[in-house]
């Protein structure tokens, strides 16, 4: 049973980890994982079975067969651990150690000598020679066709196809099976070609479109911080330099004896509280939810992050017509929504619809990211953020849902009557901050 449950587990551990992954995540294991696994398929079919007839042909045919299977294995192995620094090389993140290929190259040259052989005492059935030549260079030619140019790829595989058929005819193969071969080898180069190469470059597409999405989402950001720099810049520069001049003019008069020193240091402590309201008023700005604003802001977020976004309604009596403490209210579901699609989904589409009914306004915001860390956290209690909301909209008298719909659907549900209960409860998520803790 402890060793079910070990499996178990472990299967477990692997179904999180592939659901925690984005899609081109998935897309790119997906990828990897099966340019890993075909040349084991092929080992294991066509590789394989045209080896049943040297089992009874003495201890040579099937010696020089088990050092093929075994050698061919070894191949295997040595070309899905090149295809992780293969595809890196091919994305240009890092070069390829060429001294990797120095093994698989020599283990090439054994499968091709040890192939050669079977075809001299008849280890290998007619047909099924086609079929070993066919496995011959998959292994190594998966990795090898990402790291160099297409023609350098092509003329070395003609060049080794040459070598493989002028070897073959050396022993005595017929004709007809020299001609098999060399279609064989014709069709296993143009298979990896198509196969790994145009991965390789949806792959490096897909990533760099990633790439283009956080940068963008990054610099947004940047932009912001900036715009806040210039505000507080805007509103403090003037300021401060007019109370360090008054305080020099203060500081002179006062050695001078002269009265008007008192006035002076009057109007700087004028100017500096001054400051300091102005200064609240902008920080405000930024800590306090505005609706249209949390609107405009999410949808630029997310489309800035490759996801389309549409609002619906914003323009309704649900969006300017509300008051302002539902509209303060219903911008922090906006932002904290918009946060968690992503933060915890990975979704293509995002809808805001916001309307009224019976006396309420009614916020949704809608994404096909059902499935991922975004429903599994509403799932566990939601998590503080949605815990802070309902919080906020209770003491309007509001409600807030969230959870997923079907279809692949996640959904938040944002309810707030349009006159507040007259005995709101003061709590921290909704009262005004005070002078003394701005």
């Amino acid at each position: 049973m402890k060793g079910l449950d070990e499996v178990i587990g472990r299967v477990r551990g692997w179904r999180r980890g592939w659901q925690e992954r984005t899609k081109l995540q998935r897309i790119d294991l997906y990828t990897r994982v099966t340019l890993c696994a075909l040349p084991w398929v092929f080992l294991g079919t066509w590789g394989l079975l045209p080896l049943g007839k040297a089992l009874g042909q003495g201890p040579l045919p099937v010696s020089l067969a088990v050092a093929f299977l075994v050698v061919n294995a070894a191949q295997c192995l040595l070309s899905n651990r090149n295809v992780e620094p293969a595809f890196a090389h091919y994305r240009g993140t890092e070069l390829f150690p060429l001294r990797r290929l120095r093994l698989p190259a020599a283990l090439l040259a054994v499968l091709t000598g040890l192939l050669v052989a079977l075809a001299a005492v008849g280890g290998v059935e007619d047909a099924g020679l086609s079929l070993l030549v066919l496995d011959l260079p998959l292994a190594f030619a998966t990795p090898y066709v990402l790291i160099v140019p297409v023609r350098k790829y092509l003329f070395l595989c003609a060049a080794y196809a040459v070598a493989v058929v002028a070897l073959l005819a050396a022993v005595g193969v017929p004709g007809r099976m020299l001609f098999g071969a060399a279609f064989s080898l014709l069709v296993v180069t143009l298979l990896v070609l198509i196969s790994a190469r145009p991965s390789a470059w949806s792959l490096s597409v897909m990533w760099q479109a990633e790439e283009a999405r956080d940068m963008q989402a990054r610099l947004a950001v940047a932009e912001e911080r900036l715009r806040f720099g210039r505000d507080m810049h805007d509103v403090l520069g003037r300021n401060l330099a007019v109370i360090a001049l008054k305080s020099e003019l203060a500081v002179g008069l006062a050695q001078r004896g002269n009265a008007a020193a008192m006035d002076q240091m009057v109007e700087v402590q004028r100017i500096a509280r001054a400051s300091q309201q102005e200064v609240r008023d902008v920080v405000r700005g930024y800590r306090e939810a505005d609706l249209p604003t949390e609107l405009l802001g999410a949808k630029g977020v997310l489309e800035a992050a490759g996801i389309t976004c549409t609002v619906e309604g914003a323009d309704g009596p649900a969006g300017t017509g509300a008051p302002a403490a539902v509209q303060a209210a219903l911008g922090w579901v906006v932002r904290e929504a918009a946060t968690n699609v992503l933060r915890h989904g990975d979704p293509r589409r995002c809808v805001i619809r916001l309307k009224t009914a019976a006396g309420a306004v009614v916020l949704e915001v809608e994404n096909d990211g059902a499935g991922t860390g975004e429903a599994a956290t509403a799932g566990e209690g939601g998590g503080s953020g949605l815990a802070g909301l309902r919080e906020r909209l209770a003491a309007l008298g509001g409600s807030l849902e969230a959870g997923a719909v079907g279809e692949g659907l996640f959904r938040v549900t944002a309810t707030v009557p349009l006159t507040a209960p007259r005995n709101r409860p003061t709590t921290p998520a909704t009262r005004s901050a005070s002078p003394e803790e701005r």
